[in-house]
């Protein structure tokens, strides 16, 4: 059965509890602020504008991605439409659902992409080549 890519992720917004000592924002998982339990956390910095992250798909894994700080952009896919989230924000998250092919580019010089993942780090459920990605998602339609 085919999955439509505006079910496949969905844009957070999160509190921000500011005042004049600055801002605060919490996010809390397991159903609260995220569908998950959060298993890893990961981030990304020291790229730049030309580096492209990600291209892949995951199994099993679900994200939340914030820009805690500077900006970056999300290309995500479900192999038949695609879609650009710029994530500028820090109470601004993306949630991505598994099997949805992401890139992460267009960083600015001060960008720290945030990760929480669903899952631990496996590499066995990582889909790296996006040919076989769209192979998996036409198997999945066809059933």
């Amino acid at each position: 059965m085919k999955r439509e890519l505006k079910d496949m992720f969905q844009v957070l917004q999160f509190k921000d509890f500011g005042d004049e000592r600055g801002n605060l924002v919490v996010i809390e998982g397991s159903g609260k602020d995220l569908p998950f339990t959060i298993e890893r956390v990961f981030y990304i910095y020291g790229s730049d504008s030309t580096v492209i992250r990600g291209n892949h798909a995951n199994l099993n894994s679900e994200f939340v991605m914030i820009n805690v700080a500077g900006k970056s952009k999300v290309k995500v896919d479900n192999g038949t439409e695609s879609e650009i989230i710029e994530l500028d924000r820090p109470m601004m998250g993306l949630y991505l659902s598994k099997m949805l092919w992401k890139e992460m580019y267009d960083f600015s010089p001060d960008s720290i992409l945030l990760v929480m993942s669903s899952e631990h780090y496996d590499e066995a459920e990582y889909i790296r080549d996006y040919d076989r990605y769209l192979e998996i998602m036409k198997e999945e339609e066809d059933e």
